[in-house]
């Protein structure tokens, strides 16, 4: 375990933004994990778990307490039939895993590829991208629970999961050690479900390190790989979460695209529970926010309208001032209330 003091957070997260934090605490293992906050809570210090900032969004003004930077590490496969499952370290960087999976022949995450962050936070925010979730393959997710002061395992029930959540995001009760993925023993990703990626491919099912090269190209075409000589980069990936609306309310929000454009209608996707997923990148292009949009030093990224980034001098409240007007356009355009995917830390919207 290694203590710092007035750690700047902006170099710890994707956006590049955040004030320093009064102290950080990188740990290795698991029990350093488990010690280190317990140690926290006991003292009575405001906490946060950092993991590798690619969805969190800190205060200029930083962190006024003890930040505990999870750097462990552990990947050891269960291999039973033509299953495995896979137990991953929650500080192991999740592309990496993903990388992993892909060269073992181990198939259910491959579309995954290229999302920055370390496993742990997977699981919180239920990571999806090309038609997987990481809840269609997780057995458990192993946690510290700071409310009981113990160790346990969630189960897939017990996680909760829905679209981009579960119970872990937005509480401060569990901290997660490590995830427990079952995968399937197969060199070939088949029943592939999303039609962009399937155009891509010109198939719906292909080798797995081919789905994970195209996937890793449609991302970076999108500026959702992490690259330091790209802005469009600097950012949490996809702000606002779509929308899931009720069949009544897209038919309302249907009748209003009607009115403002004849003959028009918001990108929709229907869901298994009767309920329509909206694109929030096309909302926000259709309330004037166009890519390269700009606050101060934070812009729309100039690939992805759904997609906030810091074009390198920008600060918290910049792009906070920007989100907030962006909510506020599609809010009084379509009457839909977008909800900010990233955790803030110090901010609200």
């Amino acid at each position: 375990m290694r203590e710092l003091r007035d750690v700047a957070l902006s170099d710890r997260t994707t956006f590049g933004l955040g004030g320093p934090a009064a102290r950080l605490l990188e740990v290795d293992t698991a029990e350093d994990l488990v010690r280190a906050v317990t140690e926290v809570d006991a003292s009575g210090e405001p906490l946060l778990v950092l993991g590798g900032g690619s969805n969190l969004v800190v205060a200029d003004a930083g962190f006024a307490g003890t930040v505990v930077a999870v750097r462990t590490r552990g990947f050891e496969v269960f291999a039973d039939g033509d299953r495995a499952d896979v137990e991953i370290a929650a500080g192991e960087p999740w592309d990496e895993a993903v990388a992993r999976c892909v060269a073992e022949g181990l198939a259910g995450v491959e579309c995954l590829s290229g999302i920055p962050g370390l496993v742990g936070a997977t699981p919180m925010q239920n990571v999806g991208a090309y038609g997987q979730d990481v809840s269609q393959t997780v057995v458990r997710v192993r946690v510290l629970d700071r409310e009981a002061g113990l160790e346990r395992d969630l189960d897939r029930d017990a996680c909760a999961f829905g679209y981009r959540t579960s119970a872990l995001k937005g509480s401060s009760r569990y901290v997660v050690l490590s995830v427990r993925l079952r995968l399937r023993r197969s060199r070939l990703a088949s029943g592939l479900r999303y039609a962009e990626l399937e155009r891509a491919l010109g198939a719906d099912e292909a080798p797995l390190a081919t789905v994970r090269d195209v996937v890793i190209a449609l991302r970076r075409a999108k500026g959702m790989v992490v690259d330091p000589a790209d802005a469009d980069t600097r950012s949490a990936g996809s702000f606002f979460v779509n929308p899931v609306l009720t069949a009544e309310a897209h038919a309302a929000l249907c009748a209003r695209v009607e009115r403002l454009t004849p003959g028009a209608a918001p990108a929709s996707f229907p869901e298994s529970d009767g309920r329509v997923k909206v694109s929030a990148g096309w909302l926000i292009e259709r309330a004037g926010f166009a890519k390269g949009h700009a606050h101060g030093g934070c812009s729309v990224s100039t690939k992805h309208a759904l997609a906030l980034t810091n074009r390198g001098q920008g600060t918290t409240a910049d792009l906070v001032a920007l989100a907030r007007e962006i909510r506020a356009g599609v809010r009084a355009t379509f009457g839909v209330e977008l909800v900010p995917e990233p955790v803030l830390v110090g901010v609200a919207l």
